[in-house]
């Protein structure tokens, strides 16, 4: 309650940050990013595709047992926003649909796919399918664009602040190399990687 349809950040005053996944990709590399997570004691959030889903379904409880946040990134990862009303939301559905068998809940958080911000259309199409809030965020690491771990680093680094929420990505080497760095750099400026509802929750 009280918060926007669409939130690309938390509360600027409170030593917290986001760090949110989209969920595809190959599960080995999904496995050592929640690794290197809890080995630094942070918690994230992630936005699962449904059909990686119905391709790895223990991934969601590897994501849930390991104290982090799964929310819903479509069911194919199409361009959402260019969608007909109908196939837009069989998108949201379909992915709501595999998160609630799989997990009891449809999740918290509703990212559009391949787009930053979700079209007004999109938002109002989220909101009936049970998600009040789009996830958006301020700070794109870019990971997908494999420009090498240090890039990735400098990249976080250099934008992330107090209430930041980070788009990072499963399925990518870079994302494995520079997740050590990065949560050492948030927790040196006094930071806490926490899961999005964290983030938000006074």
């Amino acid at each position: 309650p009280g918060l926007p349809e669409q939130i690309d950040h938390g509360p600027r005053d409170r030593p917290r940050v986001a760090l949110t996944f989209h969920g595809q990709g190959d599960p080995k590399t999904a496995k050592a990013l929640l690794a290197e997570a809890e080995r630094a004691e942070a918690r994230v959030t992630v936005l699962a595709v449904g059909r990686w889903l119905d391709e790895h379904p223990t991934m969601a409880h590897r994501i849930l047992d390991g104290g982090h946040e799964l929310g819903n990134h479509t069911l194919r990862h199409l361009d959402i926003n260019s969608m007909p009303e109908a196939e837009a939301y069989a998108e949201i559905t379909g992915c709501a649909d595999r998160l609630k068998r799989l997990t009891g809940s449809i999740g918290t958080w509703f990212r559009p796919s391949r787009a930053k911000d979700a079209a007004p259309l999109v938002r109002r199409l989220a909101h009936r399918a049970g998600y009040p809030h789009v996830l958006s965020y301020d700070t794109d690491s870019l990971d997908f664009t494999s420009p090498g771990a240090p890039t990735v680093v400098r990249t976080v680094t250099g934008r992330i602040r107090k209430g930041s929420v980070v788009s990072l990505h499963f399925g990518y080497a870079d994302t494995v190399a520079a997740l050590p760095a990065v949560l050492e750099e948030i927790d040196r400026r006094g930071l806490s990687a926490v899961t999005t509802t964290e983030l938000l929750t006074p």
